[in-house]
């Protein structure tokens, strides 16, 4: 009889335990990402779209949007950033914004910093530019929906060779990204 009841009071003991650390640990707050110049799904303004003379489309001036996150999550090194209209040659994309590099230290970008190559590595974008191009939907496709991932990386700011594209830097983030958040911004008509 005494052995149960001692076998009872373990019981109950370590549950009491377990309780007590669950209810004390709070959850990690949430990695986020927004921009000033435009809400989540939000439309963006016209000065942070291309501004390519050529193109009728291109009717911008090309300043890269700020930027800035919060709550990086533990063990990040780096982060990329990249924008991407999903929307874009029939669906398959075009990549505005290819970087990475960029060091844990860092919590955004300034308005038009991006467009200028600063604080990052650059990738290689569809344009074939290793900083930000505005967007440039062809006039009579509608709204195209530009995706703004920040990832947090496991991997050294320097880990990663210039010039990568989109394509091949996910193939390498593969086992290094640790979290993401994203945001959208609509443009076009």
């Amino acid at each position: 009889m005494a052995k149960s009841i001692s076998f009872y009071k373990t019981v109950a003991g370590l549950a009491l335990c377990a309780w007590t650390s669950m209810a004390s640990a709070a959850p990690a707050p949430m990695f986020t990402l927004s921009s000033p110049a435009f809400t989540d799904n939000g439309v963006l303004a016209k000065q942070f779209a291309g501004n390519i003379k050529a193109n009728p489309a291109c009717i911008g001036d090309n300043f890269s949007p700020a930027f800035s996150w919060q709550n990086a999550p533990k063990g990040t090194q780096s982060f990329t950033l990249t924008i991407r209209d999903v929307d874009a040659n029939h669906g398959l994309g075009v990549n505005h914004l290819v970087t990475y590099g960029i060091p844990a230290t860092a919590t955004g970008f300034a308005q038009d910093a991006l467009s200028e190559g600063k604080g990052f590595v650059g990738g290689r974008n569809t344009m074939g530019h290793g900083y930000y191009n505005g967007p440039c939907p062809p006039v009579g496709t509608g709204s195209h929906h530009y995706i703004v991932q920040l990832i947090a990386t496991d991997l050294a700011p320097n880990a990663l060779p210039k010039g990568l594209t989109y394509d091949q830097l996910f193939e390498r983030l593969k086992g290094h990204a640790i979290d993401n958040a994203t945001l959208v911004a609509r443009f076009g008509e």
